[in-house]
């Protein structure tokens, strides 16, 4: 008789400038949801989704960051002792993918040392159907070669996506669990204090939410 490995608590946060669809990321990993005019995260929001990758079960406790500068001095609240972060930045603004690399370089000079780190371009939907030729009218200003280049650089992940379409979402999420070995049990509290507590949480790991998913490869949830 066979009994299913335990889930290994991961705790990961996501990221990045304002309106560069971090919120939708996560909608779209938890529920296969996409709201075209989301409200902006105020503070931070927490879900939690849970994710099998080959013999290992991930349950991801999000903390969805706001990314107004106001509350930018909160975010080291938000990525102490977390096992995983997202970097976002949006594909048509440049200034988005310059503050994803300040980020990147703030989690490596103060977040845990073996963080996962993934680096984010969103909105692919935006660019997918662009023209090289008519570089005038491309709404993509953050290549696909910068991207890869920062990444490679800093030795971190890297995807595009689409929160709207749900490209390449779910391959995120099983990159990030690919990396993280399975001993590693994260505190899922912004402060550090353990699972235990469950005040101000946002659980969509329901059956009805998972029922909803569709495509993901691996992704359980």
């Amino acid at each position: 008789m066979s009994f299913p490995n335990p889930a290994t608590s991961v705790k990961l946060v996501l990221l990045g400038e304002a309106a560069v669809g971090k919120s939708s990321l996560v909608l779209r990993f938890v529920s296969n949801d996409f709201q075209e005019n989301k409200e902006p995260t105020i503070g931070a929001a927490f879900l939690t989704q849970k994710c099998t990758i080959g013999s290992k079960v991930i349950k991801y406790e999000i903390w969805d960051t706001a990314g107004q500068e106001r509350f930018a001095s909160l975010a080291p609240m938000y990525y102490r002792n977390a096992q995983a972060a997202i970097v976002v930045y949006d594909v048509t603004k440049p200034a988005s993918f310059i503050r994803a690399r300040h980020w990147v370089k703030e989690l490596h000079e103060q977040a845990s040392k073996d963080i996962t780190i993934a680096l984010v371009g969103n909105k692919y939907d935006l660019v997918e159907q662009d023209s090289p030729e008519d570089e005038e009218n491309n709404m993509r200003k953050v290549s696909v070669e910068e991207g890869q280049n920062l990444a490679d650089e800093e030795g971190i992940l890297f995807f595009e996506s689409s929160a709207k379409s749900g490209y390449n979402v779910n391959d995120i999420f099983i990159g990030i669990g690919s990396k993280i070995p399975e001993s590693k049990v994260a505190s899922s509290a912004p402060g550090g204090q353990g699972s235990s507590n469950t005040e101000g949480r946002i659980d969509l790991t329901s059956n009805a939410a998972n029922n909803n998913r569709s495509g993901g490869g691996e992704c359980a949830c």
